[in-house]
């Protein structure tokens, strides 16, 4: 598919950065655990807009 020439050059350097980047986004998006209703407990002040 690809040999060792295509990684040594900057095209091929690239694509190998883009590809680490998406492996290290998925691997730190699925350590993630958003807490639901967020929203719902700040403490804010409701504005009522004539």
């Amino acid at each position: 598919m690809y040999n060792r020439r295509f990684f040594q050059s900057k095209l091929g350097q690239a694509a190998t950065a883009s590809i680490l980047a998406m492996v290290a986004f998925v691997a730190l998006s699925t350590q993630m655990q958003a807490t639901p209703a967020f929203a719902a407990t700040m403490n804010c002040e409701a504005v009522e807009l004539a």
